[in-house]
């Protein structure tokens, strides 16, 4: 029976309001567009991997995670995603290759089902196992930016774990860290096949890491 708690992410990037993260057992940084209030969420982010808190991102928040972690990598503010900051000289997210060069956004995304694969003894793989349901995965996405492979080798040796991909290996679709009670995150959009009496896997997944944070805090 989870009490949900709502934050400005606003708010955070102000410095406002960051005691209701200390109060939280877990944390939700859902999908969105545009600029407004990521800077917050980043925080949200840096909180969850810094205090050990669940964490759970679901397409932007899979998004700023990497960013916040690749900020810490690199021990700089440059890491960014170029729908935010075109100039940034990393470019952790970065438009869909086949989109570079488009104007026109109408009906440009990448929508629809997509396969993934699950790297071995990860936490995803875990999730999708306790439900059976870790073969033969396609997944709802609703995106235009991507994690960019330029970055994954580093971000790799520094404990990130890349445990979904396409079956090219060139798209990321989820993105763990290794040494965290559970700090996971989707590029895909797992809100879109989860039902009151069928919840997705990864919300299951994320319920529980919660409830074990909250017996252990």
């Amino acid at each position: 029976d989870p009490k949900i708690v709502w934050i400005n992410s606003e708010d955070l990037e102000k410095g406002r309001n960051i005691q209701q993260l200390q109060e939280v057992d877990g944390i939700i940084v859902p999908g969105g567009f545009g600029y407004r209030g990521v800077e917050g969420k980043i925080v949200a982010a840096r909180f969850a991997r810094t205090q050990a808190v669940p964490y759970l991102g679901l397409c932007l928040g899979m998004q700023v995670m990497c960013i916040e972690f690749a900020r810490e990598v690199y021990e700089s503010d440059e890491p960014n995603s170029t729908e935010f900051d075109q100039r940034t000289d990393i470019p952790i997210i970065d438009l869909m290759y086949e989109q570079r060069g488009i104007v026109n956004m109408g009906g440009t995304m990448r929508l629809w089902l997509y396969p993934c694969q699950l790297a071995p003894n990860s936490k995803a793989e875990a999730a999708y196992k306790s439900a059976g349901a870790s073969e033969g995965l396609r997944e709802r996405h609703r995106h235009r930016y991507e994690f960019n492979n330029r970055y994954r080798r580093e971000m790799e040796a520094h404990g990130m774990v890349f445990s979904g991909l396409s079956p090219d290996n060139m798209l990321v679709e989820i993105a763990e860290l290794k040494d965290h009670p559970f700090m996971l995150a989707t590029q895909f959009h797992p809100e879109f096949k989860s039902r009151p009496t069928a919840p997705h896997p990864l919300f299951v997944a994320f319920v529980k890491a919660s409830v074990e944070h909250q017996n252990h805090s």
